[in-house]
């Protein structure tokens, strides 16, 4: 096996951050316009990570009392082209890369329904041409702000000030998180390289990225088997093929769905402990976060952890990220 420098932190994360939460006065604009015009509902639409990206959003407006959420893979909605959607509707979609066709598609559909389309992407691309609104910026802080512009406009009441604290704090905090949370990535990616199939489990917002973990770093960039289960779910059957020989990273958020993601610690811990890894925000400082919110803040941390885990499978597998046998090559 040749190894492969592992990538440092990006030296732009925190920028990255700050340059996509500048957005939200025209983000705030667009949702306030939609609202007045009559809002019915809201969909969040994507493919692949950017699917993955809309699980936070998704969630909390699901526990708040605004409008209809909706969450469909881009292509669920080319095929099966709800009703729910239309005139007064607001679609949020992403891509990474602005090109992917399904996600083309789709934002193509909701348009041709009256449906108002926001798309947010790296670099504009064909995505940005089949929208009323284009954005640039990391789609799973987006597409929270995004959430927040909906809860803000649909007269959510809160402590919007502590909001505006919190997200003032978050690109710092998550440079602080991966920084503390490198030496677990490196440790977690050594000893599970060579595991033939690796379980990966979340609940609530952070289950976005058992599912993304499992499905896009190791399946997709990594060609490694893997399985992603919403923690709840894994006690319906997965954890009857678990045992000290079986890989398990366990993710535990900071949001009310908790408890969930603890039930698994304590199972995983009492019958599967020699190879099973916990990630948990609760162990990272996050400076500046508010107390009260490190639970909506925490699913945008693990995805910055994520991102760091597979740096780390990557250098010590000597299996470059962008390494593909079918994706961008074949006609698929």
């Amino acid at each position: 096996m040749t190894l492969l420098p592992l990538k440092p932190i990006e030296s732009d994360l925190a920028d990255k951050a700050r340059a996509t939460i500048n957005q939200r006065p025209q983000l705030e604009e667009l949702v306030a316009q939609a609202t007045a015009k009559g809002l019915r509902n809201v969909f969040f639409v994507g493919a692949g990570g950017s699917l993955i990206a809309s699980y936070p959003g998704h969630y909390l407006l699901e526990r708040e009392d605004t409008y209809p959420v909706y969450k469909l893979q881009s292509d669920e909605l080319n095929t099966g082209r709800t009703k729910r959607m239309g005139e007064g509707s607001l679609v949020f979609l992403a891509s990474y890369t602005g090109k992917t066709k399904e996600t083309v598609a789709a934002a193509q559909y909701a348009r041709s329904t009256g449906a108002t389309v926001v798309v947010v992407s790296k670099e504009g691309g064909p995505l940005a041409d089949a929208a009323d609104a284009a954005f640039t910026g990391q789609s799973d802080l987006f597409l929270q702000l995004a959430a927040y512009a909906v809860m803000r406009q649909g007269g959510v009441t809160r402590d919007w000030a502590l909001l505006d604290r919190a997200l003032d704090a978050l690109p710092d905090a998550l440079v602080s998180a991966a920084e503390q949370h490198e030496e677990r990535a490196r440790v977690i990616a050594e000893t599970l390289k060579d595991e033939p199939i690796t379980y990966v489990l979340g609940s609530g917002p952070s289950f976005n990225w058992a599912y993304g973990l499992a499905m896009c770093f190791l399946q997709e960039m990594q060609w490694k088997h893997a399985a992603g289960f919403n923690s709840g779910e894994f006690f319906q059957g997965a954890f009857e093929v678990v045992n000290d020989d079986v890989a398990v990273i366990n993710l535990l958020g900071e949001d009310a769905s908790r408890p969930m993601a603890e039930r698994a610690r304590r199972f995983l811990d009492t019958y599967a402990s020699k190879k099973t890894f916990h990630i948990d925000t609760a162990e990272l400082t996050l400076p500046g976060i508010p107390a009260e919110l490190r639970g909506e803040m925490s699913p945008l941390v693990i995805a910055v952890l994520m991102d760091r885990l597979a740096r780390h499978y990557e250098a010590i597998r000597g299996h470059d990220l962008d390494q593909r046998h079918y994706m961008f090559k074949v006609d698929y």
